[in-house]
């Protein structure tokens, strides 16, 4: 198992690298620079080049960037907050968007499986229709759409929650961004589950368990539930990064200052390092909720871990 993670972590830091180097380089091949400002004259423009480095041949500029990240250096901002180190740009919005996040991610994970728990044991019935129809929603309308309609009906029309984001009422301010954004992901794990334990329900192990009189928590909460949830924290990984980095719109509703309005704003601008550290983020964000999810898989299902092993 050791061996396996030690495989898969370097994987997955050369993954990083060649990512970098791919965005590097459409970046720098993207038309304008940092510096489009129209008021800078082209000497004026050339002196900031040689500043940064930004003059020097493509390949030099990626060596000295990956010599000075890898010293924990992401450069500092050329135009949203000129001449700011990037890793306080980022400390300072990392933060909230990881929080609201994971508060998203884990609302949807609960509700969902215990929804989709349910809709399996109650199938055909009025409960199971619901789940049905609540994924279905869940599913077609895009974040914004309920977070939208929470600002205007809860926040502006019943003034029940805050409608804008603030530090200083961070748990009732992030109340709507998280139930806004745990949708998509609620609706998902509650199909899959459905779906998949309606199937391990009708399996001969679980009709073997029964026969043999196990209690309902722990045939359906051991042996059900344990064998469906590889299938939901496969789907569930990519949604996790997904929510933790940041949705914009969502972000923009609520005035909240997270990564992903970072991100846009700094492509927008061509600050090349601010669009660098926060794919740097998420890139290696992305790849230890894979390498969790695949330890995961080791501990919920022992035959993946020896299949594993093997090779």
């Amino acid at each position: 198992m050791l061996k396996y993670i030690e495989k898969r972590l370097l994987i997955s830091v050369i993954t990083v690298f060649i990512i970098l180097g791919l965005l590097f380089l459409m970046l720098h091949n993207m038309p304008g620079s940092p510096f489009n400002d129209e008021k800078i004259t082209a000497v004026q423009r050339a002196a900031l080049n040689a500043k940064y480095g930004l003059d020097q041949p493509l390949h030099v500029q990626f060596i000295n960037y990956i010599k000075a990240m890898l010293k924990g250096d992401f450069g500092v901002s050329y135009v949203i907050q000129k001449n700011m180190q990037i890793s306080e740009l980022l400390k300072a919005r990392i933060g909230v968007s990881v929080r609201i996040g994971l508060q998203a991610v884990g609302l949807g994970t609960l509700i969902g499986i215990v929804a989709g728990v349910l809709a399996a044991l109650k199938r055909n019935s009025w409960i199971d229709t619901f789940a049905t129809v609540i994924s279905v929603v869940g599913v077609s309308f895009p974040s914004y759409v309920f977070a939208l309609a929470m600002s205007y009906y809860i926040g502006f029309k019943m003034n029940w929650l805050p409608l804008l984001y603030t530090e200083s009422d961070a748990f009732l301010s992030s109340i709507m961004p998280t139930i806004s954004l745990c949708m998509f992901s609620m609706a998902t794990v509650a199909r899959f589950t459905r779906t998949e334990m309606v199937e391990i329900m009708g399996s001969d192990y679980m009709l073997l368990a029964d026969s043999k009189g196990i209690g309902v928590l722990r045939l359906f909460g051991i042996h059900g539930l344990r064998n469906a949830m590889i299938p939901i924290i496969t789907v569930l990984a990519p949604l996790t990064v997904e929510l933790m980095t940041g949705s914009l719109v969502v972000e923009q509703i609520f005035a909240i200052p997270g990564i992903g309005s970072l991100l846009v704003t700094a492509i927008q601008f061509n600050d090349y390092n601010v669009v660098l550290a926060v794919v740097f983020v998420y890139s290696v964000l992305f790849i230890l909720v894979m390498l969790i999810v695949d330890v995961l898989y080791c501990i919920i299902d022992p035959r993946i871990r020896l299949a594993k092993e093997s090779r």
